[in-house]
């Protein structure tokens, strides 16, 4: 399973490159200060995942997949435009001057959330060796529900830690254009969650008796 773990190391930093790339190329210019320490987070991020992270989690999510829901095809297919447009956008609006001069403080505080959402989407990695970068149920792998750490408060706590980094990233930015892209990504997650969450209740064994016990997919109290 080498293969997979060179093959992941691939995917992420490659999608960091790609982000970098599309910055600076909408921004017209490689004179962007915060731009480039938000890559740098993003670098710290990746190399910090890459010594806590559990073998088989990075295996599982750098292996070729089978059994993958047919909707969760169509939902990660259809959010990568919202992706990349939260990047596409954010290099425009520094261009052009959109947003007018953000505060110093306002980019530091997205970037402290980003890296927050990035630390509990990494607790939910080390705590779940079944988190998947595709909505399966992972019988090769004798799948199980996992119930320690953030799983303990919520059902889906990486999808928090997602919702973080990309509501953050146009803070981090100081791009607010950038946010309405950011929105529309974090509501094709939510709608994901809803759909991963009905799929485990219904296929994966002993779901439904933690479901029971865990009452809530992402928000104490409310959902």
């Amino acid at each position: 399973m080498q293969t997979a773990i060179i093959r992941r190391y691939i995917q992420v930093f490659s999608t960091l490159f790609l982000q970098g790339a599309i910055l600076f190329i909408s921004a017209g210019t490689l004179r962007w200060n915060w731009a480039w320490i938000f890559i740098a987070v993003g670098v710290v991020i990746l190399i910090f995942n890459g010594l806590v992270l559990p073998r088989e989690v990075i295996e599982e999510r750098g292996s070729r997949k089978t059994n993958v829901k047919k909707w969760d095809k169509v939902l990660t297919n259809i959010a990568i435009f919202p992706f990349l447009g939260i990047y596409i956008v954010a290099g425009l609006d520094y261009r052009f001057g959109w947003s007018g001069d953000v505060s110093g403080i306002i980019h530091i505080i997205g970037l402290v959330i980003t890296y927050s959402g990035s630390l509990l989407f990494t607790w939910a990695m080390v705590s779940n060796l079944y988190f998947s970068t595709k909505v399966r149920i992972q019988d090769d792998r004798s799948h199980q529900v996992a119930t320690g750490g953030p799983y303990k408060f919520v059902r889906h706590p990486g999808y928090i830690g997602y919702f973080l980094m990309v509501l953050a990233t146009p803070v981090a930015l100081g791009a607010w254009y950038a946010l309405s892209f950011s929105i529309l990504l974090s509501i094709l997650f939510v709608i994901r969650t809803a759909l991963e969450d009905k799929t485990l209740f219904n296929e994966l064994a002993g779901y439904r008796e933690y479901a029971a016990k865990v009452k809530y997919r992402l928000i104490p109290f409310v959902w």
